[in-house]
């Protein structure tokens, strides 16, 4: 879907690399720079890290969040120019993304709520492997799993840490969520699963304090939990814009491809 109106007021909002830092200078002299509450579309230079922290700041605001690259890693960013930068914005399409909401309970009963738009993960906290149960919509799906640990990740994050865990790439619009294990041993052979992203997951903790785990929301962690809970929150829409022929869309099709 193409934006229908110009973006006006732009609020730029940069990392701390000298590039990002440069490009906030002469974006904001050629177009202004408008508080972030004013403006009509929020522009985030620098890499993947700074989009992700600018979605979850801007989550609830409706507003559109339009990136270009001036960090390391830029997969969900737009190249970088000084040129027609409204125009640009007013051309380009919308990604909407939903975020996870992980709910954690720790060992001593108090609970950790958080929001993630890449992953929920749940890691072993020492050398010994975790022991995790798995349910799926209140039904127990596995008894036992022995593992490093295992995430739950949406389409926006499939390329990110899941990919790095031999998880599946999902494409954007895709309505799934990919549970996938984190150096299982038992069972050996198994891969995760797709899951549609209505479904609630149950990750239970056997032998907690023998075995203890941390969960993390993105980059929120909660330490020693006993039982964590993750579904895909619809009362949250985040707005992403990419330059036609450069979505989120094209991007992650591109990337099962290797190129």
């Amino acid at each position: 879907m193409t934006s229908p109106r110009p973006y006006d007021r732009i609020a730029f909002v940069a990392g701390a690399s000298p590039e990002a830092q440069q490009a906030l200078v002469e974006l904001a002299a050629i177009y202004g720079n408008y508080d972030p509450a004013d403006a009509d579309v929020l522009v985030a230079l620098g890499g993947d890290g700074l989009m992700l922290q600018t979605l979850h700041r801007n989550m609830r605001s409706g507003k559109p969040i339009y990136g270009m690259h001036r960090g390391t890693v830029g997969f969900l960013m737009n190249e970088y120019s000084r040129d027609d930068l409204q125009a640009r914005l007013a051309a380009a399409t919308d990604t909407v993304i939903h975020p996870l909401l992980m709910r954690a309970t720790d060992i001593r009963g108090a609970v950790h709520i958080h929001h993630a738009i890449n992953e929920v993960s749940l890691f072993r906290q020492t050398h010994q492997a975790a022991r995790l149960r798995i349910l799926i919509d209140e039904r127990e799906r596995m008894a036992e799993l022995i593992a490093d640990g295992i995430m739950v990740a949406t389409p926006a994050g499939s390329t990110a840490y899941n990919l790095s865990a031999q998880g599946p790439i999902l494409p954007i619009n895709a309505a799934l969520l990919a549970l996938t294990p984190i150096s299982p041993f038992r069972p050996r052979r198994w891969r995760g699963a797709l899951l549609p992203n209505t479904a609630v997951v149950v990750i239970e903790v056997l032998e907690d304090e023998k075995r203890p785990v941390a969960a993390v929301a993105d980059h929120d962690e909660a330490r020693n939990v006993r039982r964590v809970e993750v579904l895909s929150d619809k009362t949250i829409s985040m707005r992403m814009l990419f330059d036609p022929g450069h979505s989120l869309e094209e991007r992650i099709l591109r990337e099962q491809f290797g190129y």
